[in-house]
Formats: structure tokens, sequence, C-alpha cells
């Protein structure tokens, strides 16, 4: 989805009232969780939308964007009610750091008309092309190592969906729909360009405003619209927009559009002739000539060897669930500041000591944090398996309506994660049998507690299972907590010894 930030009045007269005005709820949800406000969010390249508001998540406080599609055909909605419930279904599937996240979706059924109501992150920030014009009119250029992480960051958006199984393509990559957040984390919206053309078919003439509107028609090959999809055309669109990063604006001299000889002239601009070489690899003329976006994550611009800082950092993310809470700050207290950490040691000249006082914890902290945002993603690294996303989010119209299977019932996915568990044996007197406590503390602060009575002859491995069914907790954390309870389990089983496990 493609949000920017909503405008507001900058005059102080009234400015109080219009904004308890616009924080006025509308409408809330069913669940009664999200909650729909006055105020309007620009958004000008969804198909089929009508509205898009400010609303606000009242479980997690944070605000988001509530947007509408309306059938004023209950015939029409009627005939495509599967075919839209699978498709919101599939894109609540789709998850990365660097592109906007899809909440949930509902429908709602009226005398007059139906419509569908679905939920999406708000970037409040606004979009890339906001933050270039901001630059240039402060007369800055760009700092070449943000346009590094930059590009790295939606290479590894591009990367993600063209390595889904069968590819996702973008479809409608702009400045306009590339949106920057405060601590310089990159997201793209309107990932479902494509999906929703195909699925609302009666808003086909809305579908494709920002290739309608003549300021982005540079944005998109020459092959656009006459051919397949394929991700080329999301290469294309990546070269321009990485072209504009670098310059700020392409010029278009005057011209209604920005010509084939200013986006030539903006290339030959840049000093660096990695750069240079770059963006002018993505924009050939010629299709098949276009690299792919793992492969631009390899050019000599981007591609660096990962430091040890932040592979480290990117472990301890992933298995965050096995650490206490706060380990990094107890962990620095408890260090002696002159003790050395590491040391390089020359034969020809003194060695080089790295003492743990040369480390700022609030700097680690802050680092940590940026790479579990998606700031720094690990991009030297070939993806084990393609990303298993249903076929529906890559069909085409005709293939769409040939799939048969029966569609299930939307159904409640559990979205939230675990970030750290506990397990507790304890045997009684006799050693007959072990009590476990399982305790998972949940990122939404909604804690769960689980218990059961182990026996020496019981299974470790169907007792681990037994309890991740239990859980109620989303499939990634299911596996990490199957592995740990059986380790624990086992391990106690065979010492018949009491502990807490963390």
């Amino acid at each position: 989805m493609t949000m920017s930030v909503p405008e507001r009045n900058s005059g102080s007269e009234g400015k109080e009232e219009e904004s308890e005005d616009e924080s006025e709820i509308l409408e809330e949800s069913p669940c009664g969780r999200w909650q729909k406000r006055k105020e309007q969010v620009s958004q000008g390249n969804v198909p089929g939308v009508e509205s898009a508001s400010l609303a606000m998540d009242t479980e997690e406080g944070v605000e988001v964007v509530w947007n509408e599609v309306l059938f004023s055909d209950k015939k029409v909605f009627k005939s495509q009610e599967d075919k839209i419930k699978e498709m919101f279904e599939n894109l609540m599937q789709v998850e990365h750091p660097n592109i906007v996240k899809f909440h949930k979706y509902w429908l709602d059924m009226r005398e007059s008309q139906a419509r569908v109501i679905f939920i999406t992150e708000y970037m409040s920030s606004g979009s890339l092309k906001q933050f270039l014009k901001k630059t240039k009119k402060n007369h800055k250029t760009m700092n070449v190592k943000a346009w590094k992480r930059w590009c790295t960051q939606i290479l590894s958006a591009l990367s993600y969906l063209h390595s889904c199984e069968p590819p996702i393509i973008h479809g409608n990559l702009t400045c306009d729909t590339i949106f920057i957040q405060h601590n310089g984390l990159i997201k793209i919206g309107s990932v479902w360009h494509r999906l929703f053309v195909n699925v609302f078919p009666d808003a086909q003439g809305k579908g494709r405003p920002h290739r309608d509107e003549q300021r982005n028609h540079h944005f998109f090959p020459p092959e656009y619209g006459t051919s397949e999809d394929d991700f080329a055309i999301d290469i294309f669109s990546f070269g321009i927009c990485a072209l504009e990063m670098a310059v700020l604006e392409i010029q278009a001299n005057g011209d209604a559009v920005v010509s084939k000889e200013a986006i030539s002239s903006a290339g030959h601009s840049l000093e660096d002739p990695l750069m240079r070489e770059f963006t002018q690899s993505c924009v050939r003329q010629e299709a098949k000539l276009r690299p792919t976006a793992h492969d631009l994550l390899f050019h000599r611009v981007l591609f660096e060897v990962h430091s040890l800082k932040l592979l480290a950092a990117h472990c301890l993310i992933s298995n965050q669930y096995l650490l206490p809470e706060n380990c990094v700050e107890e962990k620095t207290k408890s260090f002696d500041p002159n003790a050395v950490m590491a040391e390089i040691s020359h034969q020809d000249r003194p060695g080089v000591q790295l003492k743990y006082s040369h480390v700022s914890p609030l700097e680690l902290d802050k680092f940590l944090e940026d790479v579990k945002n998606g700031i720094y993603p690990l991009m030297n690294f070939a993806s084990s398996r393609p990303h298993p996303v249903p076929r529906a989010l890559s069909l085409s119209q005709e293939q769409v309506e040939a799939v048969k299977t029966p569609t299930p019932e939307p159904q409640e996915t559990e979205t939230r994660k675990v970030i750290q568990m506990h397990c507790n044996l304890e045997s009684n007197e006799e050693g007959t049998k072990t009590h476990l406590s399982l305790f998972l503390k949940m990122d939404d602060k909604l804690h769960r507690q689980l218990s059961c009575d182990i026996l020496p002859t019981d299974s470790s491995k169907d007792l681990a299972n037994e309890l991740v069914h239990y859980a109620f907790i989303n499939e990634e954390d299911c596996e990490k907590l199957t592995l740990f309870l059986e380790d624990a389990i086992s391990r106690h089983l065979r010492t018949q010894a009491p502990g807490t496990i963390q």
C-alpha cells in the first residue's frame, strides 16, 4: 500500500479545533482494535481504494491507515468474494522489514453496498520523493553512505519479492512508493499493486495512476504494459530511483516528461564511476540485459564483507528468545572496563588491544535496535530456499480465474513474537515424575504460562510437540520452542536434577 503524510493546516488560528475534529473516532473495527479517524491520508496508487483515513491501533498504541474498497453492486461483490478473501489472506503472509506491513482485513455487508476494509502500516515520515525535495531545497547533497544503505534496503525487499515461489513483481516502484523513516529505515509500499489490478478489474482506470502521471513516466521501462511482467521492470524502476537519490532530481528541462536524454545526462553527471556503472546497468533498454536484484547486491559499489559485529548482532537478534531481557546491558555492567576483549599481535610492531571501555553500551544498544529494524540487512548470503508465497500473489487475472481449489474462510493468524522463554523443571522426592513450568514472554506483554507433569518414560519430542500445540504461537516461534523444549526435557530426564533453563 502507499501512504504519505496527511496534509495539515499550518495556520495557528483554529488549529486546536481542527486537531480535535480530525481525531474524532468515526468507526471501529468489529474486534474494537482499530479506530477510524476523520483525518484523511493522501493515497494515489492503490486500485479501487476509495478512501484512506488515519486510524489508531488501540492494542499497540500506534497510528495505522484504514483503507476502504467500495462495491455499489452487491452482485459484483458476491461474484468476487472468494477471490477477494484469498488475495487478502495472501497479503498478510508477505513480511519483510523493508516492506510496508499489511495488518488486517474484514468484509462489511450493508443494504446498499459492500465494503472491504483493510489496515496497513502508516509511514509517518513521508515518501522518499518528499525527502529528496527537502534535501534539494536546503541546498544539500546526498551522502554516499546513506545512498548505499538505502539502495541495499530497497534491493533487499526486491530480492525477497523476486525470490518468492512463484516470484512477486512490484510493478509500481517510484520515489513516491518508497518511504523513509526518521531512523533511516526504508520501506517500499504498493507492493500488491499488480494483484489489486487483477482482483479489481473494474478499477483498472485507477490502477496505475503513477504510470499515467507524466511526472512519473520515466520510472517505467519501454516494455512496460506491452509484455508479460518480469523482474526486469522492477530493476529499471529501481535504477531510476537510485539515480534520483544520487542527484536528488532528474531535470526535465522544461519538458512535461523526463526524457531519455535527461536520464542519460543525470547518469553521466555522477562522479563515482562505480555508481555510474551501477545505475546504467539497471536502466538498459533491453530487459534481458538488466541484472537481478540479488546480482546488484553483489555489485562493487554496494558489496562489502560484513563485519563480525554485524554478524554477531544478527545472531543475537535471531536468538533473542534464548536470552534474558536486557542481557546486553547486564553483561556490559559486569565487565571490567580495563579488561582486554581482543588483541592483534604483530611481530614487527606493537600489537593492538581492544578493551571493553572502547565499546559504548548505548551505541551498542542503538546498533542492535537498527539491526532489528532492518536498517543493516545481511545481503551476502544466498537464500537457503525460496520464500513460500501462495500462488495467487503472482497469478495474472486469467490464471486466477482458472484456479478452482476452494478457498477456506479467513482464520486468525498469530503474529505476535515470543521474545523470551523460561522452562523450570522440578522432580518430586521419589523421582517418579517431574513438574514442568513454561513461561513465554510475548512482545505485546500478554505473556503465557503452561505447566504439565512428566514421567521418566515420556518422550521428550512428544511432550515438546504437545506443549507447543497448546502454546498458540506463530509458526517460526513454534520451531524454536520445539527445539528448546526437546533439549530441556531430554537433558533433565537424563540427569533428574531440578533446575531452571532459559
